[in-house]
C-alpha cells in the first residue's frame, strides 16, 4: 500500500540559535505541534536527528531519513549559528489525515503565525509524493520534489494540497479543498 511523503521547507527570519523571543516561541510552538501531530490517525512517522541536536541540521545524523538537504535558493548559513530554515520530512497513510493535521488543532494556529517566523518566498513551502509502502523518503528526494513543483508546477511526481494526485497518478479531489490556479499553497 502506498504512503504519502511529505516535505516543508521554510526560511526563518533569524537563525535557529537567536536567543531571542521569537525563535524560542518557534521551538515551543513546533514542540507542541509534533506532540500533537503523534497522535493523529495516519502519521506514520517523521525524520528526526539521532542526536536531536537543534540548529545541527547539517550534520546530524538522519538516519533512513539521508543526508540533510535544502532547496538550491536557500542562501543562508549552515552553521550551528547561522542556519536559518525550518524543514520536516513525514510520512502519512494518505491526503485526508494529512490535511487534518496541519489544518487543525496546534499546527493551525502555528500557520497562523508562520508571517511572525518565516520570511517572504514565491516558493513553495510543501510539496507531497507517493512512495511504496516500507520506503523511508530522504531529505534529498524532498528536496528534488519540491524544486521540480517550484519549477514544473504540479503533477504526479510532486504535488500540493490544492492539486493533489492519487497514488496511480490520476488527479485527486477531496472535501477539503478547492483546486487553485496558484502552483503551489503556502502551508
Amino acid at each position: 500500500m502506498p504512503h504519502l511523503a511529505l516535505y516543508t521547507f521554510g526560511v526563518l527570519k533569524s537563525p535557529l540559535a537567536d536567543p531571542g523571543a521569537l525563535t524560542r516561541e518557534f521551538y515551543e510552538t513546533g514542540d507542541a505541534v509534533y506532540r500533537k501531530i503523534r497522535g493523529y490517525p495516519g502519521y506514520l512517522g517523521h525524520a528526526v536527528a539521532a542526536d536531536g541536536g537543534r540548529g545541527n541540521l547539517f550534520d546530524a545524523n538522519w538516519g533512513a531519513w539521508g543526508e540533510f538537504a535544502v532547496p538550491v535558493w536557500y542562501g543562508k548559513g549552515r552553521t550551528v549559528e547561522t542556519t536559518a530554515l525550518a524543514a520536516t520530512l513525514s510520512l502519512w497513510a494518505g491526503l485526508r489525515p494529512a490535511f487534518d493535521a496541519v489544518y487543525s488543532g496546534p499546527h493551525r494556529a502555528a500557520l497562523n503565525r508562520r508571517r511572525d517566523w518565516f520570511e517572504r518566498s514565491g516558493h513553495p513551502s510543501h510539496v507531497f509524493w507517493w512512495v511504496s509502502g516500507g520506503v523511508i523518503p530522504t531529505w534529498r528526494d524532498g528536496v528534488s520534489r519540491l524544486e521540480h513543483l517550484h519549477g514544473r508546477g504540479p503533477g504526479p511526481h510532486a504535488f500540493t494540497f490544492r492539486h493533489p494526485f492519487a497514488p496511480d497518478g490520476a488527479p485527486a479531489r477531496f472535501e477539503g479543498i478547492e483546486p487553485t490556479s496558484d502552483q503551489g499553497s503556502r502551508a
